[in-house]
């Protein structure tokens, strides 16, 4: 067997691994040692002077040394402290009554409270599960539609996979080499394109079909215009602040993402405070999630770097190329096909797996056909979003359906998600068709693409 031969069989033996349920970051690093000591075997050399041993504390120190990845542990406690800080349930009664004129009033409430609480924290099974607990009920109380409303809460709960400060863009940069603040700034306007045909998607539902989300009873919505001001200014206000405040610092360039992550880390708790919410216990669950978190993500680092060094080594990443080289196919197609694979991916895998593991693989493809790797992140963005929503995995729709009540059918939540997850790929076609949606903004901030 040849080593290309061999480097396509360390891809498919680890695929057919981790379907059988294995930690994928361990499998990652297994097989890049037990197949890196035979690329990298001399004869007569003792066991532990393999290079794939210096490779491995190589690839270990580059992960826990590296600057971009800083961001990620303090971003995660920025979000694990919001999520604890008592805030959702006023945001959510605050833009309710603010929306109460405007059709869908719930679920245009429930999608920007979404929006708002996913950019915050970034942790789209807390952010589904919070408001599955408190949107969900609201809107069937009110006699919203089984399927719109699950939709709406598993759609807006996925927004901060791509609006930043967005923890799978940081996790791009450092896997694509690209600046993760010219990322944020590419991100801007889709994410909020992708938000803003959510609700213009429920308003239109509701028009045309008042039943599915009929008008809120006088006596909620009934309440003076300085009490609405007031909640407004007690709960969308001091979020919005904080989130301007780290976005506005990375994208003028006044703070790098780890310096504006460590501020709103800041933020977060001086805000836990100001809502009562901040103890010892609080802190404590905060730390604990951040660390397991960073440890699974620098883990898949470590593994997936070994695992792409060991591949290359072996000429597999020759044969991928080579693959897509015989195909002779234009830029659409490759985007259309490359596209098609992460999205079939996620389905049994979740982001980071997809990210740190197989984005590598194309990302070397991407000057052949003149493609920029910001760009491409953007549309990987994106589309990651579908595996969320998606059957037969949808983690959001598992999330939703372990919080909901039992009226509501796991095939409810399935139907409700899908007509959202249409509106990703129509988002994905207008980023392609107007690719200024996503380079404008870092060519214009910062003078190249």
């Amino acid at each position: 067997m040849t080593d290309p031969q061999l480097g396509m069989l360390m891809l498919g033996l680890f695929i057919f691994i981790i379907m059988l349920g294995f930690p994928i970051a361990f499998t990652l690093m297994a097989m890049g040692v037990s197949f890196g000591y035979y690329a990298y075997y001399t004869p007569g050399q003792d066991f532990f002077q393999n290079r794939i041993f210096t490779l491995l504390v190589q690839k270990t120190f580059e992960v826990t040394s590296s600057d971009v990845l800083v961001a990620v542990p303090l971003f995660l406690f920025m979000g694990y402290l919001i999520e604890r800080a008592n805030i959702l349930d006023r945001l959510f009664y605050s833009l309710q009554l603010s929306m109460k004129n405007v059709p869908g009033a719930l679920a245009v409430a429930t999608l920007i409270t979404c929006a708002m609480f996913a950019t915050a924290t970034g942790i789209v099974g807390a952010v589904v599960t919070l408001m599955g607990l408190l949107a969900l009920p609201a809107m069937l109380r009110a006699g919203y539609d089984a399927k719109l409303s699950a939709g709406v809460v598993c759609a807006g709960g996925c927004l901060g996979i791509l609006i930043p400060p967005s923890i799978l863009l940081i996790v791009y940069a450092a896997t694509a080499g690209v600046s993760a603040v010219k990322l944020y700034a590419a991100a801007f306007f889709p994410g909020f394109l992708l938000a803003g045909l959510y609700v213009l998607y429920a308003m239109t539902r509701a028009i045309i079909n008042p039943a599915l989300a009929p008008k809120l009873p006088r006596e909620q919505t009934d309440v003076p215009t300085s009490k609405v001001i007031w909640a407004l200014a007690t709960s969308f206000l001091p979020l919005a602040l904080l989130i301007v405040s780290v976005l506005g610092a990375i994208l003028f360039g006044l703070a790098t993402p780890s310096e504006a992550a460590a501020v709103g880390a800041l933020m977060s708790i001086v805000l836990a405070a100001t809502y009562r919410s901040l103890n010892y216990e609080m802190i404590r669950e905060s730390v604990y999630l951040t660390v397991r978190a960073t440890a699974m993500v620098c883990y898949l680092f470590i593994g997936s770097w070994t695992f792409s060094a060991v591949f290359a080594v072996l000429g597999g990443q020759s044969v991928v190329e080579q693959f897509f080289t015989s195909m002779n196919l234009s830029p659409i197609q490759f985007l259309l096909l490359t596209q098609l694979i992460i999205f079939l991916l996620g389905w049994p895998l979740e982001w980071t797996e997809i990210i740190i593991i197989f984005v590598p693989i194309f990302l070397p493809l991407l000057p052949q056909y003149g493609i920029d790797p910001i760009f491409f992140g953007i549309l990987v963005a994106l589309n990651t979003q579908t595996a969320f929503n998606t059957p037969p995995v949808a983690m959001a729709a598992f999330y939703l359906k372990g919080v909901a009540p039992p009226e509501v059918k796991l095939t409810d939540i399935f139907s409700g998600a899908l007509p959202f997850v249409g509106l990703v790929f129509l988002t994905m076609a207008l980023v392609y068709i107007f690719p200024g949606i996503a380079l404008w903004l870092p060519s214009y901030l910062y003078g190249s693409r």
